[in-house]
Protein backbone atom coordinates (compact mmCIF):
# COMPACT_ATOMS: atom_id res chain seq x y z
CA UNK A 1 0.00 0.00 0.00
CA UNK A 2 1.32 3.63 -0.67
CA UNK A 3 1.07 6.41 1.52
CA UNK A 4 0.18 8.97 -1.38
CA UNK A 5 -3.51 6.45 -1.39
CA UNK A 6 -4.18 6.95 1.93
CA UNK A 7 -3.29 10.95 2.34
CA UNK A 8 -5.65 10.76 -0.71
CA UNK A 9 -8.46 9.47 1.45
CA UNK A 10 -7.29 12.05 4.18
CA UNK A 11 -7.71 14.55 2.10
CA UNK A 12 -10.69 13.99 0.50
CA UNK A 13 -11.95 13.22 3.68
CA UNK A 14 -11.06 17.25 5.31
CA UNK A 15 -12.33 18.73 1.87
CA UNK A 16 -15.59 17.00 2.72
CA UNK A 17 -15.89 18.22 6.26
CA UNK A 18 -14.50 21.77 5.60
CA UNK A 19 -17.34 21.69 2.30
CA UNK A 20 -19.52 20.39 4.89
CA UNK A 21 -19.30 22.82 7.53
CA UNK A 22 -19.09 25.84 4.58
CA UNK A 23 -21.80 24.61 2.79
CA UNK A 24 -23.89 24.51 6.50
CA UNK A 25 -23.26 27.92 7.21
CA UNK A 26 -24.33 29.19 3.72
CA UNK A 27 -27.36 27.09 4.24
CA UNK A 28 -28.35 28.40 7.44
CA UNK A 29 -27.55 32.30 6.43
CA UNK A 30 -30.16 31.35 3.16
CA UNK A 31 -32.42 30.24 5.56
CA UNK A 32 -32.33 33.13 7.98
CA UNK A 33 -32.03 35.52 5.01
CA UNK A 34 -36.02 33.92 4.07
CA UNK A 35 -37.51 33.03 7.49
CA UNK A 36 -36.14 35.32 10.19
CA UNK A 37 -36.16 38.36 8.86
CA UNK A 38 -39.73 41.06 9.67
CA UNK A 39 -42.20 42.65 7.12
CA UNK A 40 -40.19 45.34 7.17
CA UNK A 41 -36.76 43.20 5.94
CA UNK A 42 -35.39 44.13 9.36
CA UNK A 43 -33.55 41.09 11.20
CA UNK A 44 -34.01 41.93 15.04
CA UNK A 45 -33.05 40.60 18.23
CA UNK A 46 -34.99 39.49 20.70
CA UNK A 47 -36.43 42.34 23.68
CA UNK A 48 -34.41 42.04 26.57
CA UNK A 49 -34.02 43.79 30.10
CA UNK A 50 -31.63 46.50 30.66
CA UNK A 51 -31.29 48.57 33.99
CA UNK A 52 -29.41 50.97 35.76
CA UNK A 53 -28.98 52.88 39.03
CA UNK A 54 -28.15 55.72 37.36
CA UNK A 55 -29.70 58.10 34.78
CA UNK A 56 -28.76 56.42 31.49
CA UNK A 57 -27.96 53.00 29.65
CA UNK A 58 -25.00 53.47 27.67
CA UNK A 59 -23.44 51.13 24.99
CA UNK A 60 -20.43 52.14 22.83
CA UNK A 61 -19.52 50.84 19.35
CA UNK A 62 -17.06 51.42 17.01
CA UNK A 63 -17.77 51.40 12.79
CA UNK A 64 -15.22 51.25 10.19
CA UNK A 65 -17.90 51.34 7.25
CA UNK A 66 -14.85 51.97 4.67
CA UNK A 67 -11.44 50.96 4.64
CA UNK A 68 -10.06 54.26 3.58
CA UNK A 69 -10.92 57.51 1.96
CA UNK A 70 -9.24 56.22 -1.43
CA UNK A 71 -10.12 52.74 -1.78
CA UNK A 72 -12.09 51.45 -4.38
CA UNK A 73 -13.67 49.41 -2.02
CA UNK A 74 -16.67 50.32 -0.30
CA UNK A 75 -19.28 48.35 1.74
CA UNK A 76 -21.76 48.80 4.09
CA UNK A 77 -22.64 45.95 5.97
CA UNK A 78 -25.06 46.43 8.32
CA UNK A 79 -27.51 48.78 6.50
CA UNK A 80 -29.97 50.72 8.48
CA UNK A 81 -29.75 50.10 11.97
CA UNK A 82 -32.59 50.48 14.47
CA UNK A 83 -33.31 50.47 18.10
CA UNK A 84 -36.14 50.02 19.63
CA UNK A 85 -36.83 50.83 23.53
CA UNK A 86 -39.75 51.04 26.52
CA UNK A 87 -38.53 52.15 29.92
CA UNK A 88 -40.52 51.83 32.56
CA UNK A 89 -41.50 55.11 34.26
CA UNK A 90 -40.53 58.90 33.22
CA UNK A 91 -41.10 58.26 29.19
CA UNK A 92 -38.55 57.06 27.15
CA UNK A 93 -35.32 58.35 25.15
CA UNK A 94 -33.44 56.69 22.73
CA UNK A 95 -30.38 58.61 20.93
CA UNK A 96 -27.19 57.83 18.97
CA UNK A 97 -24.32 60.01 19.03
CA UNK A 98 -20.67 60.58 18.93
CA UNK A 99 -19.22 58.65 21.75
CA UNK A 100 -16.96 62.61 22.90
CA UNK A 101 -20.26 64.23 22.77
CA UNK A 102 -22.20 61.71 24.72
CA UNK A 103 -19.11 61.58 27.91
CA UNK A 104 -19.53 65.27 27.73
CA UNK A 105 -23.14 65.15 28.45
CA UNK A 106 -22.67 62.75 31.05
CA UNK A 107 -19.78 64.06 32.90
CA UNK A 108 -20.05 63.61 36.47
CA UNK A 109 -23.21 62.03 35.94
CA UNK A 110 -24.04 58.14 37.27
CA UNK A 111 -24.66 56.04 34.26
CA UNK A 112 -23.75 52.05 33.41
CA UNK A 113 -21.79 50.64 30.36
CA UNK A 114 -22.79 48.08 29.23
CA UNK A 115 -19.71 46.15 27.91
CA UNK A 116 -21.12 42.94 26.63
CA UNK A 117 -24.37 40.38 26.83
CA UNK A 118 -24.11 36.81 26.89
CA UNK A 119 -27.12 34.18 25.86
CA UNK A 120 -29.00 31.11 26.75
CA UNK A 121 -29.74 32.79 29.46
CA UNK A 122 -29.49 36.52 28.27
CA UNK A 123 -27.46 38.63 30.54
CA UNK A 124 -26.02 42.32 30.46
CA UNK A 125 -22.34 42.96 31.96
CA UNK A 126 -22.16 46.10 33.01
CA UNK A 127 -19.98 48.85 34.30
CA UNK A 128 -20.58 51.26 36.58
CA UNK A 129 -19.88 54.87 36.19
CA UNK A 130 -20.05 56.39 39.54
CA UNK A 131 -21.56 60.38 39.66
CA UNK A 132 -23.82 62.55 41.70
CA UNK A 133 -24.67 65.47 38.97
CA UNK A 134 -28.18 65.51 37.07
CA UNK A 135 -27.73 65.80 33.65
CA UNK A 136 -30.19 68.21 31.20
CA UNK A 137 -33.36 66.35 29.54
CA UNK A 138 -31.32 65.02 26.44
CA UNK A 139 -34.24 65.83 24.01
CA UNK A 140 -33.02 69.31 24.52
CA UNK A 141 -29.56 67.97 23.40
CA UNK A 142 -28.08 68.93 19.63
CA UNK A 143 -25.75 66.53 18.69
CA UNK A 144 -27.98 63.58 18.58
CA UNK A 145 -27.48 62.35 14.56
CA UNK A 146 -30.38 60.23 15.61
CA UNK A 147 -32.94 60.41 18.96
CA UNK A 148 -36.23 59.70 20.00
CA UNK A 149 -38.71 60.89 23.26
CA UNK A 150 -41.93 59.92 24.59
CA UNK A 151 -44.12 57.64 26.05
CA UNK A 152 -44.09 54.00 25.35
CA UNK A 153 -42.06 52.42 22.86
CA UNK A 154 -39.85 54.58 20.87
CA UNK A 155 -37.96 53.55 18.02
CA UNK A 156 -34.90 55.21 16.15
CA UNK A 157 -32.98 54.23 13.09
CA UNK A 158 -29.79 55.00 11.81
CA UNK A 159 -27.39 54.47 9.15
CA UNK A 160 -23.85 53.84 10.32
CA UNK A 161 -21.22 55.59 9.49
CA UNK A 162 -17.13 55.80 10.45
CA UNK A 163 -16.42 56.53 13.77
CA UNK A 164 -17.27 55.84 17.42
CA UNK A 165 -20.35 56.51 18.61
CA UNK A 166 -22.90 55.72 21.76
CA UNK A 167 -26.18 54.61 21.78
CA UNK A 168 -28.05 55.86 24.47
CA UNK A 169 -31.53 54.80 26.62
CA UNK A 170 -33.04 56.94 29.55
CA UNK A 171 -36.15 58.45 31.32
CA UNK A 172 -37.03 61.13 29.13
CA UNK A 173 -36.99 63.43 32.33
CA UNK A 174 -33.45 62.46 32.96
CA UNK A 175 -34.05 60.72 36.00
CA UNK A 176 -32.40 57.71 37.96
CA UNK A 177 -33.14 54.44 38.17
CA UNK A 178 -33.90 52.88 34.76
CA UNK A 179 -35.46 49.55 34.00
CA UNK A 180 -35.21 49.25 29.79
CA UNK A 181 -36.63 46.79 27.36
CA UNK A 182 -34.60 47.26 24.51
CA UNK A 183 -34.22 45.29 20.68
CA UNK A 184 -32.22 46.06 17.72
CA UNK A 185 -32.43 44.83 14.42
CA UNK A 186 -30.77 45.75 11.04
CA UNK A 187 -31.80 45.59 7.36
CA UNK A 188 -28.30 44.38 5.83
CA UNK A 189 -28.27 43.10 2.31
CA UNK A 190 -25.40 40.81 3.02
CA UNK A 191 -27.11 37.23 4.38
CA UNK A 192 -28.49 36.37 1.00
CA UNK A 193 -25.28 37.04 -0.98
CA UNK A 194 -23.16 35.93 1.58
CA UNK A 195 -25.01 32.94 2.30
CA UNK A 196 -25.55 31.64 -1.53
CA UNK A 197 -21.26 32.41 -1.92
CA UNK A 198 -20.84 29.55 1.24
CA UNK A 199 -23.57 27.64 0.00
CA UNK A 200 -21.44 27.29 -3.74
CA UNK A 201 -18.13 27.24 -2.46
CA UNK A 202 -19.19 24.65 0.19
CA UNK A 203 -21.24 22.60 -2.45
CA UNK A 204 -17.67 22.74 -4.63
CA UNK A 205 -15.45 21.54 -1.67
CA UNK A 206 -17.99 18.77 -1.42
CA UNK A 207 -18.09 17.79 -4.69
CA UNK A 208 -13.85 17.97 -4.87
CA UNK A 209 -13.95 15.79 -1.48
CA UNK A 210 -15.93 13.22 -2.94
CA UNK A 211 -13.66 12.83 -6.03
CA UNK A 212 -10.66 12.77 -3.93
CA UNK A 213 -12.59 10.00 -1.29
CA UNK A 214 -13.77 8.00 -4.11
CA UNK A 215 -10.47 7.97 -6.69
CA UNK A 216 -8.71 7.08 -3.06
CA UNK A 217 -11.10 4.29 -2.31
CA UNK A 218 -11.15 2.55 -5.49
CA UNK A 219 -6.85 2.87 -6.01
CA UNK A 220 -6.59 1.51 -2.55
CA UNK A 221 -8.88 -1.61 -3.73
CA UNK A 222 -7.13 -1.42 -7.12
CA UNK A 223 -3.94 -2.40 -5.06
CA UNK A 224 -5.41 -4.86 -2.71
CA UNK A 225 -7.48 -6.65 -6.21
CA UNK A 226 -2.86 -6.54 -7.31
CA UNK A 227 -2.05 -7.84 -3.68
CA UNK A 228 -4.56 -10.76 -4.13
CA UNK A 229 -3.61 -11.91 -7.52
CA UNK A 230 -0.20 -11.91 -6.52
CA UNK A 231 -0.07 -13.97 -3.84
CA UNK A 232 -2.68 -16.52 -5.67
CA UNK A 233 -0.07 -16.82 -8.29
CA UNK A 234 2.79 -17.04 -5.77
CA UNK A 235 1.65 -18.95 -2.75
CA UNK A 236 -1.72 -20.64 -4.29
CA UNK A 237 -3.87 -18.63 -1.37
CA UNK A 238 -5.79 -15.53 -0.75
CA UNK A 239 -4.97 -13.36 1.78
CA UNK A 240 -5.06 -14.19 5.88
CA UNK A 241 -8.58 -14.67 7.24
CA UNK A 242 -10.27 -15.32 3.64
CA UNK A 243 -8.50 -18.69 3.27
CA UNK A 244 -11.06 -21.54 3.96
CA UNK A 245 -8.20 -23.49 5.64
CA UNK A 246 -7.74 -20.86 8.34
CA UNK A 247 -11.16 -19.84 9.16
CA UNK A 248 -13.59 -22.32 11.42
CA UNK A 249 -16.62 -22.79 9.88
CA UNK A 250 -19.79 -21.55 11.33
CA UNK A 251 -17.58 -19.05 13.49
CA UNK A 252 -18.92 -15.28 13.83
CA UNK A 253 -17.35 -13.47 10.96
CA UNK A 254 -15.73 -11.02 12.60
CA UNK A 255 -12.44 -11.95 13.95
CA UNK A 256 -9.96 -10.24 15.90
CA UNK A 257 -6.62 -11.99 17.07
CA UNK A 258 -3.24 -10.50 18.97
CA UNK A 259 -0.58 -12.20 20.08
CA UNK A 260 1.60 -11.73 23.77
CA UNK A 261 5.34 -11.01 22.60
CA UNK A 262 7.44 -13.10 25.37
CA UNK A 263 9.64 -10.46 26.09
CA UNK A 264 8.33 -6.87 26.32
CA UNK A 265 10.14 -3.80 27.65
CA UNK A 266 9.32 -2.66 30.87
CA UNK A 267 9.29 0.78 29.96
CA UNK A 268 8.49 1.49 26.43
CA UNK A 269 4.58 1.59 27.25
CA UNK A 270 5.53 4.72 28.84
CA UNK A 271 5.99 6.60 25.45
CA UNK A 272 3.91 4.74 23.33
CA UNK A 273 1.67 7.41 23.28
CA UNK A 274 3.76 9.30 21.92
CA UNK A 275 5.34 7.30 19.15
CA UNK A 276 1.87 6.55 17.55
CA UNK A 277 1.15 10.23 17.13
CA UNK A 278 1.79 9.76 13.30
CA UNK A 279 -0.73 6.79 13.77
CA UNK A 280 -3.62 9.11 15.42
CA UNK A 281 -3.18 11.70 12.53
CA UNK A 282 -3.83 9.55 9.66
CA UNK A 283 -6.36 7.02 11.48
CA UNK A 284 -8.31 10.55 12.56
CA UNK A 285 -8.57 11.45 8.54
CA UNK A 286 -9.60 7.50 7.95
CA UNK A 287 -12.19 7.64 10.21
CA UNK A 288 -14.00 10.73 9.25
CA UNK A 289 -13.45 9.45 5.68
CA UNK A 290 -15.15 6.28 7.45
CA UNK A 291 -18.13 8.21 8.35
CA UNK A 292 -19.81 9.12 5.25
CA UNK A 293 -18.65 5.96 3.48
CA UNK A 294 -20.86 3.93 5.84
CA UNK A 295 -23.75 6.78 4.82
CA UNK A 296 -22.88 5.48 1.26
CA UNK A 297 -22.80 2.23 1.88
CA UNK A 298 -26.02 2.02 4.18
CA UNK A 299 -28.13 3.87 1.19
CA UNK A 300 -26.45 1.20 -1.17
CA UNK A 301 -27.41 -1.69 1.26
CA UNK A 302 -30.89 0.04 1.37
CA UNK A 303 -31.68 0.26 -2.67
CA UNK A 304 -29.28 -3.38 -3.45
CA UNK A 305 -29.18 -5.68 -0.60
CA UNK A 306 -24.62 -5.52 -1.04
CA UNK A 307 -22.24 -3.53 0.47
CA UNK A 308 -19.98 -1.88 -2.03
CA UNK A 309 -17.13 -3.96 -1.94
CA UNK A 310 -14.57 -1.11 -1.69
CA UNK A 311 -16.20 0.57 1.04
CA UNK A 312 -16.25 -2.80 2.78
CA UNK A 313 -12.97 -3.19 2.39
CA UNK A 314 -11.54 0.24 3.20
CA UNK A 315 -13.78 -0.08 6.44
CA UNK A 316 -12.23 -3.20 7.15
CA UNK A 317 -8.92 -1.84 6.96
CA UNK A 318 -9.44 1.34 8.77
CA UNK A 319 -10.59 -0.77 11.92
CA UNK A 320 -7.48 -3.30 11.02
CA UNK A 321 -4.79 -0.58 11.10
CA UNK A 322 -6.74 0.93 14.29
CA UNK A 323 -6.47 -2.21 15.96
CA UNK A 324 -2.47 -3.30 15.28
CA UNK A 325 -2.64 0.34 17.03
CA UNK A 326 -4.51 0.02 19.45
CA UNK A 327 -2.68 -3.06 20.62
CA UNK A 328 0.30 -1.83 20.79
CA UNK A 329 -0.32 1.34 22.40
CA UNK A 330 -3.03 1.27 25.17
CA UNK A 331 -6.05 -1.35 24.48
CA UNK A 332 -3.40 -4.50 25.30
CA UNK A 333 0.03 -3.34 25.49
CA UNK A 334 0.71 -6.50 23.73
CA UNK A 335 3.67 -5.73 21.42
CA UNK A 336 6.95 -3.69 21.82
CA UNK A 337 6.87 -3.98 17.24
CA UNK A 338 6.27 -0.71 15.90
CA UNK A 339 2.37 -0.88 14.03
CA UNK A 340 3.01 -0.52 9.82
CA UNK A 341 1.65 2.21 8.03
CA UNK A 342 -1.36 0.08 6.11
CA UNK A 343 -4.79 -0.71 5.82
CA UNK A 344 -4.07 -4.28 4.79
CA UNK A 345 -3.24 -8.12 6.10
CA UNK A 346 0.55 -8.55 7.87
CA UNK A 347 0.91 -12.12 8.98
CA UNK A 348 4.00 -11.09 10.60
CA UNK A 349 2.15 -8.58 12.75
CA UNK A 350 1.03 -10.04 15.85
CA UNK A 351 -2.36 -7.95 15.53
CA UNK A 352 -4.85 -9.13 13.00
CA UNK A 353 -7.93 -8.01 12.31
CA UNK A 354 -10.73 -9.55 9.51
CA UNK A 355 -14.18 -9.69 8.59
CA UNK A 356 -15.99 -11.88 6.26
CA UNK A 357 -17.15 -9.89 3.27
CA UNK A 358 -21.02 -10.37 3.05
CA UNK A 359 -22.82 -11.90 -0.16
CA UNK A 360 -26.38 -9.91 0.87
CA UNK A 361 -27.32 -7.60 3.45
CA UNK A 362 -30.79 -7.04 4.80
CA UNK A 363 -32.29 -4.24 3.35
CA UNK A 364 -34.75 -3.71 6.28
CA UNK A 365 -32.33 -4.21 9.39
CA UNK A 366 -29.88 -1.17 7.47
CA UNK A 367 -32.33 1.30 9.15
CA UNK A 368 -32.29 0.34 12.68
CA UNK A 369 -29.11 -2.45 13.56
CA UNK A 370 -27.22 0.48 14.12
CA UNK A 371 -28.75 2.83 16.71
CA UNK A 372 -31.70 0.53 18.44
CA UNK A 373 -30.67 -3.20 18.04
CA UNK A 374 -26.88 -2.22 19.15
CA UNK A 375 -28.25 -0.41 22.03
CA UNK A 376 -27.72 -3.11 24.71
CA UNK A 377 -24.40 -3.60 22.65
CA UNK A 378 -23.45 0.18 23.34
CA UNK A 379 -24.49 -0.07 27.08
CA UNK A 380 -21.85 -3.04 27.60
CA UNK A 381 -18.86 -1.52 25.08
CA UNK A 382 -19.39 1.76 27.11
CA UNK A 383 -18.21 -0.04 30.58
CA UNK A 384 -15.69 -1.72 29.00
CA UNK A 385 -14.32 1.06 27.02
CA UNK A 386 -14.66 3.59 29.32
CA UNK A 387 -17.09 7.35 28.87
CA UNK A 388 -20.12 5.12 27.38
CA UNK A 389 -21.35 5.64 23.94
CA UNK A 390 -23.87 8.02 22.74
CA UNK A 391 -26.09 8.42 19.62
CA UNK A 392 -23.51 11.34 18.63
CA UNK A 393 -20.29 8.88 18.39
CA UNK A 394 -22.15 5.09 17.24
CA UNK A 395 -20.02 5.54 14.03
CA UNK A 396 -16.87 6.50 16.05
CA UNK A 397 -13.82 5.01 16.73
CA UNK A 398 -13.01 7.41 19.25
CA UNK A 399 -14.11 5.45 22.27
CA UNK A 400 -11.57 2.69 21.19
CA UNK A 401 -8.72 5.02 19.90
CA UNK A 402 -8.66 7.12 23.12
CA UNK A 403 -9.30 4.02 25.44
CA UNK A 404 -8.33 5.56 29.27
CA UNK A 405 -11.09 4.54 31.18
CA UNK A 406 -13.40 1.51 31.50
CA UNK A 407 -12.50 -1.60 32.36
CA UNK A 408 -9.94 -1.99 29.18
CA UNK A 409 -8.04 1.15 30.51
CA UNK A 410 -8.24 0.19 34.26
CA UNK A 411 -6.71 -3.69 33.31
CA UNK A 412 -3.94 -2.73 31.08
CA UNK A 413 -2.86 -0.26 33.48
CA UNK A 414 -2.17 -2.72 36.25
CA UNK A 415 -0.54 -4.71 33.06
CA UNK A 416 1.54 -2.15 32.66
CA UNK A 417 2.55 -1.74 35.83
CA UNK A 418 3.26 -5.40 36.50
CA UNK A 419 5.62 -5.24 33.34
CA UNK A 420 7.20 -2.41 35.00
CA UNK A 421 8.44 -3.77 38.33
CA UNK A 422 8.21 -7.39 37.08
CA UNK A 423 9.31 -7.61 33.27
CA UNK A 424 6.34 -10.20 33.14
CA UNK A 425 3.34 -9.25 31.80
CA UNK A 426 0.76 -11.67 32.88
CA UNK A 427 -1.16 -14.07 30.55
CA UNK A 428 -4.45 -14.58 32.28
CA UNK A 429 -4.94 -10.62 32.25
CA UNK A 430 -4.27 -10.50 28.55
CA UNK A 431 -6.48 -12.97 27.68
CA UNK A 432 -9.16 -10.91 29.21
CA UNK A 433 -8.20 -7.63 27.90
CA UNK A 434 -8.08 -9.76 24.57
CA UNK A 435 -11.91 -10.87 25.29
CA UNK A 436 -13.18 -6.71 25.97
CA UNK A 437 -11.53 -5.72 22.86
CA UNK A 438 -12.78 -8.17 21.00
CA UNK A 439 -16.38 -7.49 22.10
CA UNK A 440 -15.62 -4.36 21.09
CA UNK A 441 -15.10 -4.76 17.37
CA UNK A 442 -17.47 -7.19 16.72
CA UNK A 443 -20.23 -4.25 17.76
CA UNK A 444 -18.08 -1.81 16.07
CA UNK A 445 -18.41 -3.94 12.75
CA UNK A 446 -22.13 -3.96 13.37
CA UNK A 447 -21.97 -0.56 13.75
CA UNK A 448 -20.76 0.54 10.46
CA UNK A 449 -23.56 -1.93 8.95
CA UNK A 450 -20.16 -4.76 7.78
CA UNK A 451 -22.34 -7.34 8.94
CA UNK A 452 -25.86 -8.48 9.89
CA UNK A 453 -25.05 -11.21 12.04
CA UNK A 454 -25.91 -9.66 15.85
CA UNK A 455 -22.66 -9.53 18.08
CA UNK A 456 -22.98 -12.38 20.60
CA UNK A 457 -23.00 -11.89 24.40
CA UNK A 458 -20.08 -14.09 24.95
CA UNK A 459 -16.96 -13.27 26.29
CA UNK A 460 -14.28 -14.66 23.80
CA UNK A 461 -10.79 -14.40 26.01
CA UNK A 462 -7.63 -15.28 24.77
CA UNK A 463 -4.90 -14.03 21.89
CA UNK A 464 -7.00 -16.43 19.36
CA UNK A 465 -10.47 -15.70 17.77
CA UNK A 466 -12.57 -18.55 18.09
CA UNK A 467 -13.11 -18.28 14.60
CA UNK A 468 -9.41 -18.37 13.79
CA UNK A 469 -7.55 -21.60 13.49
CA UNK A 470 -3.73 -21.27 14.48
CA UNK A 471 -1.58 -21.47 11.77
CA UNK A 472 -0.35 -25.12 13.25
CA UNK A 473 -3.63 -26.54 12.74
CA UNK A 474 -4.46 -25.56 9.46
CA UNK A 475 -4.46 -28.74 6.94
CA UNK A 476 -2.47 -29.05 3.70
CA UNK A 477 -3.66 -28.13 0.72
CA UNK A 478 -5.22 -30.78 -1.41
CA UNK A 479 -2.66 -30.08 -3.86
CA UNK A 480 0.53 -29.59 -1.70
CA UNK A 481 2.51 -33.19 -1.46
CA UNK A 482 2.34 -35.32 1.49
CA UNK A 483 5.17 -34.96 3.76
CA UNK A 484 7.20 -37.29 3.73
CA UNK A 485 8.47 -39.52 6.77
CA UNK A 486 11.61 -40.41 7.97
CA UNK A 487 11.97 -43.87 7.21
CA UNK A 488 10.62 -42.93 3.74
CA UNK A 489 13.69 -41.19 3.49
CA UNK A 490 15.97 -43.40 4.53
CA UNK A 491 14.67 -46.27 2.18
CA UNK A 492 14.50 -43.95 -0.43
CA UNK A 493 18.52 -44.12 -0.17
Amino acid sequence: MRIGKVLLVAAGAATLLVGLGIAGAGGGLVWANATQRDATGYFNTSTEQFQSTGSALVSSVHFAMHPGPNSWISYDPLGTVRIKASVANGGTFIGIAPTAQVDNYLAGVAFDQVTSVSALPFRAHYDFVAGSATPALPITQSFWAASASGGGTQRITWKPVDGNWSIVVMRADAGARIVAHVAVGTNTGLVLPVGLGLLIGGALLLVIGALLLSVGVLALERTRQRRIQRESVTAGATSRGSAPGDVVAGAYPVRLDGHLDPSLSRWRWIIKWLLIVPHLVVLAFLWLATIPLTFIAGLAILFTGRYPEPIFHFSVGVMRWTWRVTFYAFSALGTDRYPPFSLEPDDTYPAAFDVDYPSHLSRGLVLVKWWLLALPQYIIVGVFAGGGVGFSNLFSHSWMVTTGGGVIGLLVGVAALILLFTGRYPEPLFDFVMGMDRWCYRVLAYALLLRDEYPPFRFDAGGTDPGTVPPSELSPRPDAPAPSSSTDVLASH
